[in-house]
């Protein structure tokens, strides 16, 4: 029998290790292919959760992509609506609206064009050279937020 939970993908013991000096080096200024470290707000403890991210840029806007599913920063954000994207001292504050599954399509792609390398073994085999039928299946278990960015 299936699970009905969403689709969650948690890191193995290197994936949080390399996860953990990506943000290291956000917190110090140093962007590896555009990361940067996103604080949010958690919706049980109150205080600000740390995690790297890889901001996306796709027409014109911005966007945050979840490539392990429904993570707890993904909870975080469904309450917090924004957080703070940082890379060294510059912090920028930022709101969020998440995306529906039938407007993903266009920023998954992309999104797995620029980061698949990295991200690729957690999307259950669709890459950026898969149907749009293939990505728009993989919709829902990967939420995306378009962020905008208040100076």
């Amino acid at each position: 029998m299936p699970s009905s939970a969403p689709y969650y993908l948690k890191g193995s013991p290197m994936a949080i290790r390399f996860n953990r000096v990506v943000g290291w080096l956000a917190r110090h200024g140093v962007s590896l292919a555009g990361s940067a470290e996103m604080s949010v707000r958690g919706r049980k403890s109150g205080r600000m959760q740390r995690v790297p991210v890889n901001p996306h840029a796709h027409g014109g806007s911005q966007y945050l992509v979840s490539a392990r599913g429904h993570s707890q920063w993904v909870r975080n954000m469904r309450v917090a609506g924004g957080g703070e994207l940082r890379v060294g001292r510059r912090v920028r504050a930022f709101t969020a609206v998440e995306l529906p599954d039938e407007e993903k399509l266009p920023v998954l792609r992309t999104y797995l064009e620029k980061w698949g390398w990295e991200v690729n073994q957690y999307f259950q085999g669709v890459t950026a050279r898969s149907s749009d039928e293939e990505i728009a299946a993989a919709a829902a278990d990967h939420p995306v937020f378009r962020i905008t960015v208040r100076n």
